[in-house]
This record gives C-alpha cells, sequence and structure tokens, in this order.
C-alpha cells in the first residue's frame, strides 16, 4: 500500500494529497527513474560521485517553476563540476527540451517523471490529485545521503533558494 499525506500541502489554500514518505536529512537517498528523452531514462545513479541538488517542480510552463529553473540556472556555474542541478517535472520530455532551449537554460539538467512517477513516489512529492510533483528541494551528498530537504508547504511559493545553496557550498 502507497502511503498518503494529507494536510501537508496545498494548492492556493486547497488542500492535497501526497504520495510517498516524507523524507528527512539523514536518510538515503531513495533510487528513480525518470526520462531523459523519450528513449533514455536516467537514475539516481547516473550521477554517482556527485552532489545532487534535486529541484521539483510541478511544470516549467509556469511562473514560479520558470523563475525557480532561471534562478538554479544561474547558480549552477559558480557551482563547479562537482555539483549537478537536476529540475524534476512531470513536463513530457520534448516539452522540457523546448523549454530549456527558448529560456536559454543550459546547466541544469531536466529530468521527466512522466512515465510512472516514480520519483514523485520516491520522495513523496507526487500530488494525487493532479498527478504532479510538488515543488521541493532536495541536496543530496555524494554518497546519495540527504543533507537538505524542503517540501513546500503551498505549491505557488517560492524555495529557500539561499538555504539550499548553502547547503550545497556546505559539502564542497
Amino acid at each position: 500500500m502507497t502511503q498518503e499525506r494529507t494536510g501537508v500541502a496545498a494548492f492556493k489554500g486547497n488542500p492535497i494529497t501526497l504520495v510517498g514518505p516524507e523524507l528527512k536529512v539523514g536518510d538515503s537517498a531513495p533510487d528513480f527513474t525518470v526520462s531523459k528523452n523519450l528513449l533514455e531514462d536516467a537514475s539516481l545513479g547516473d550521477y554517482a560521485g556527485k552532489i545532487k541538488l534535486i529541484s521539483v517542480v510541478p511544470s516549467l510552463d509556469t511562473g514560479v517553476c520558470d523563475a525557480q529553473t532561471r534562478r538554479f540556472n544561474s547558480e549552477a556555474a559558480e557551482l563547479g563540476d562537482d555539483v549537478v542541478i537536476l529540475t524534476i517535472s512531470t513536463d513530457l520530455p520534448f516539452a522540457q527540451a523546448r523549454w530549456c532551449g527558448a529560456a536559454g537554460i543550459d546547466r541544469v539538467v531536466t529530468l521527466s517523471d512522466h512515465k510512472e512517477a516514480a520519483f514523485g513516489q520516491a520522495y513523496g512529492v507526487l500530488i494525487k490529485e493532479f498527478r504532479l510533483d510538488m515543488r521541493s528541494i532536495f541536496v543530496i551528498d555524494k554518497n546519495d545521503k540527504l543533507t537538505y530537504v524542503e517540501y513546500l508547504g503551498e505549491m505557488s511559493e517560492h524555495p529557500n533558494y539561499e538555504a539550499a545553496i548553502a547547503a550545497v557550498k556546505e559539502l564542497l
């Protein structure tokens, strides 16, 4: 049976249900399978040995998600080669590629959770009512331990960018 959490998050003030566990700092980062493109998948293991900042957005084609992805793209240049920033949404891979091309996003890796919502379920961010992933941030060290977790309580709010970047810099 899949765990569901109700009342911990909202969309414009209306409660939503998140599917999956609530992860905590110190937990091992769960593995996942998402799409790089229509023919190729990616998993946590593909980024082994790297510090990973995972920026989860419901859809790149919305204002807050757009701003969040642009912000982490600009921060990526200063973090170096030991860090990878992954933006995960349920947008289709070709929609992600189109958006990145139009927005000039070239330092963030976009991955799609559209097929099975495996990431959303493993990280406790799948929104049952919309089949989107809830805005959240995860920082994972080189040994795949969670060192920073931010689940937003309201989908339309921005994450704490400064705290997430500081969590990454502490691992460098």
